[in-house]
């Protein structure tokens, strides 16, 4: 099969974010899980994340998150990033770990810890100064777990207040992109619940703060694909955190679990010229009995084929049935992009661009697992909190 222009510089657009954090050990509530060869520090992080650029093509900037990825020297850091052929990403601030932060960051009761938080969060921009970032991406813990026990107005009235600050602070070409949850560890009220609820805070600041997405952020039977439109429509999607869940945020490989629904949101990202630049497409998932490195390079994998499907759709025949009000034929349209094995494709595209076309086997047969593995002795693995 050729490939048209149209899917060939699609591809080729679509860049993909790692987390460092997916590099680190982690697991459940009840267990967090280690392995051989494990980072210890931001700078072995970068190195594996640059596995799955080497490998893909495709996953040129790696996020940080701070302070797990805190170092003496972050214009080092992004140094060690060029020399390894990636960038740093999206700095994530934390403001959800420590103690002080039991009855919210930003919107605490208490001046003081609401002060603190706002002081990491300005320090993360300057993070981005050091490093060339240009997205910062909030996600606060937020939120109350019993009726009364704040006044869910006035913490929306903190969270604007420091907002303002944080956008003030940006530079030119900088902006922040504000994550929304249903719910956890806020069981009654959570600050920032929901995509509308960003949105209005976004829109408020201004065209330097967008909306994330998580795909594990909303309750069952969301139709998340409708978000992305409406997003994208408003000029307000600022980036993805793409995963996949069965039951609640298990944050799972992206494409795991509901593969269809990431066709469906990727079609409309390509509907909404989301790929043309502005939409940070990150992921944000934790490896928990599955290796690291290649679990990430299985997603990026996951998230090119559902790109590749939604960009084989036949647009013209779709809006001629759109227009006729053919629903089965319409639907038919969708469903023959979808039914495609685009991987001889993707195999296709990946040797034109000088890789292996089998990302997997490829770094399997590399060698890197076995030489971290005997390499990294000693010093504390890096996981969650660190």
């Amino acid at each position: 099969m050729r490939w048209s222009t149209v899917v060939t510089a699609g591809l080729r657009a679509l860049r993909i974010e790692t987390p460092s954090w997916a590099y680190g050990n982690s697991g459940t509530r009840f267990k967090v899980f280690t392995r051989k060869g494990v980072p210890r520090d931001p700078y072995e992080k970068i190195a594996d994340a640059a596995q799955v650029h080497r490998f893909t093509g495709a996953a040129p900037t790696v996020a940080l998150h701070i302070p797990w990825d805190r170092v003496e020297s972050y214009s080092d850091l992004a140094g060690h990033a060029r020399a390894n052929g990636v960038a740093i990403g999206a700095i994530n601030s934390n403001v959800f770990q420590d103690d002080d932060y039991m009855l919210g960051s930003v919107t605490n009761p208490d001046p003081a810890v609401r002060r603190k938080a706002l002081r990491h969060l300005l320090d993360c921009v300057d993070v981005m100064d050091a490093t060339g970032s240009e997205v910062l991406k909030l996600w606060f813990s937020d939120g109350t777990n019993y009726p009364g026990q704040d006044d869910i107005r006035a913490r929306q009235d903190r969270l604007a207040e420091a907002l303002d600050a944080v956008y003030a602070r940006l530079g030119d070409h900088q902006r922040l992109v504000l994550e929304y949850k249903l719910f956890e560890p806020a069981f009654y009220a959570t600050d920032v619940p929901d995509w509308g609820t960003a949105y209005a805070h976004c829109l408020r600041l201004g065209p330097k703060a967008r909306v994330v997405v998580d795909t594990g952020h909303h309750a069952p039977g969301t139709n998340i694909e409708f978000i992305v439109a409406f997003l994208l429509r408003e000029g307000k999607l600022g980036g993805f955190d793409l995963n996949s869940r069965f039951y609640a945020d298990d944050d799972l490989m992206a494409g795991a679990a509901d593969p269809f629904q990431l066709f469906r949101i990727m079609y409309e990202v390509v509907r909404g010229g989301g790929l043309d630049g502005g939409v940070a497409f990150m992921l944000d998932q934790c490896h928990n009995i599955e290796p690291k490195i290649p679990g990430q390079i299985r997603s990026v994998m996951n998230v090119q084929e559902a790109a590749a499907k939604a960009l084989l759709v036949d647009r013209d025949a779709l809006a001629r049935a759109q227009r006729e009000g053919d629903v089965l034929g319409a639907h038919g349209v969708f469903m023959d992009a979808y039914g495609t094995d685009v991987r001889p494709l993707l195999a296709g595209f990946r040797e034109e661009a000088g890789l292996a076309p089998d990302p997997m086997a490829a770094y399997a047969a590399s060698g890197y697992a076995e030489r971290i593995a005997a390499d990294r002795i000693g010093g504390r693995q890096a996981g969650w909190e660190a």
